[in-house]
């Protein structure tokens, strides 16, 4: 693993995002999975090298005695629709709790009522002080509100009849999957499956952590053979993760702030781990985000919990001039997490990963093929530099399948 200690770092903020545009021609977006999850293709991008081949043979290009990191959230089923008397449909996509909950899966649980961050589609129909009313089965019906108008969203109450059900169970009854918006087409019966992972368990996610979407239970199988470990890690994808790059400078773009959760069981099986391999950027955001937070540790023994929120620039600004070899950090946010008898950590990231910043605890990544002009190319970036248009031409001109959907690739 990476345990170099610079003292410094180039800053993202003058980054270019009109450096990292690729053509993506439409019919290279898969719409739809392809039958079998580990028949996709997979690149292999190996210190400079390219060769190809399928995810179901991907454990015969993982060091024997590695780990795996695996996202385990769960996509809930965030958009509901409520039709007026008028006829006209009001859509609620359900973002992310109220700050009055402590972490998604606390208001993931509450009965009877919430109070929930909502994108509001059609909301010039519907004025504070109107109720909306949705019944969804003979004895449930769910009410929605108007709280407040935020800058980028809307705060909703949302109630039902049914005062035992609690909001995950409600949403599987009243909610839709919500699919990428790239995909330009309704969710379908199907997505409720294929739009999540085979091990997803920890509910609250509005997009699904996709490079793990090709992982089956023969590739699990495999990787047991092979002495490859399988651990889990927690970060509820919001839906930031569709938010274009707009501004011409990266200084001008607001990452969006996630829960991550990690259990100390986990740290302490990672921290004997030779070689990690992220499968997703949202797994690789959590363990960086987990060194940074070993760093605080290391710096302030006695930190508060709230301040390991991970910002967007302060690694940048602050932390890059602290770096510790990663076992110090780890250990020392166990020892942090073992002194204030926490079995897990809860928190916010809005880490930030572009071209020059060195990675503290990761080795590879798994991962699908981005987005133009996103901060998860930029992330892919940071791994390979100005490679990053070498592979990608690659996969366009190899007939690679796109997106959240298609297929992807093996980094180390």
């Amino acid at each position: 693993m990476n345990n170099k200690t610079e003292d410094h770092a180039p800053n993202p903020r003058d980054i270019s995002i009109q450096e990292y545009d690729y053509s993506l021609p439409e019919d290279r977006i898969a719409k739809f999975p392809l039958k079998e999850r580990d028949a996709s293709k997979l690149l292999i991008y190996d210190n400079g090298a390219i060769r190809e081949d399928t995810y179901k043979n991907i454990t015969a290009y993982l060091p024997e005695g590695s780990s795996l990191v695996f996202n385990n959230t769960k996509v809930v089923e965030a958009r509901i629709l409520f039709q007026k008397d008028t006829g006209s449909v009001i859509e609620i996509f359900a973002l992310e709790p109220d700050s009055r909950y402590s972490d998604i899966q606390t208001a993931m649980l509450e009965k009877g009522s919430v109070y929930w961050k909502c994108l509001v589609g059609g909301a010039s129909k519907w004025k504070k002080g109107i109720v909306l009313e949705k019944k969804i089965l003979d004895s449930l019906i769910l009410h929605a509100a108007i709280i407040e108008q935020l800058p980028d969203c809307f705060l909703i109450h949302l109630n039902w009849s049914d005062k035992e059900l609690t909001f995950a169970e409600l949403l599987h009854h009243a909610g839709l999957i919500p699919l990428p918006p790239y995909l330009k087409r309704k969710s379908e019966q199907s997505d409720a499956e294929r739009y999540q992972t085979i091990y997803a368990k920890a509910e609250g996610s509005v997009a699904a952590p996709t490079a793990g979407l090709h992982f089956t239970d023969y590739i699990f199988n495999q990787m047991g053979k092979a002495n490859i470990k399988r651990e889990y890690v927690t970060l509820h994808v919001g839906a930031g993760t569709f938010k274009p790059v707009k501004a011409s400078r990266l200084e001008g773009h607001e990452m969006h702030a996630e829960f991550m959760d990690v259990d100390m069981e986990t740290l302490k099986s990672l921290q004997s781990s030779n070689r990690i391999y992220a499968v997703g950027t949202t797994s690789l955001r959590t363990l960086e985000s987990l060194y940074w937070m070993g760093v605080k540790c290391t710096i302030d023994p006695n930190i508060n919990i709230q301040d390991l929120e991970m910002k967007q620039w302060e690694i940048y600004d602050t932390w890059i001039k602290c770096k510790v070899p990663s076992s110090t950090a780890i250990h020392n946010l166990i020892n942090y997490m073992a002194s204030r008898k926490m079995q897990r950590i809860i928190c916010k990231t809005s880490l930030l990963i572009t071209p020059g910043y060195e990675r503290e605890w990761t080795d590879g990544i798994i991962t699908n093929f981005h987005q133009p002009q996103s901060t998860l190319l930029l992330l892919i970036a940071s791994f390979v530099g100005d490679d990053w248009k070498r592979i990608y031409q690659y996969a366009l001109s190899n007939e690679y399948r796109f997106l959240s959907y298609g297929d992807g690739m093996l980094i180390r």
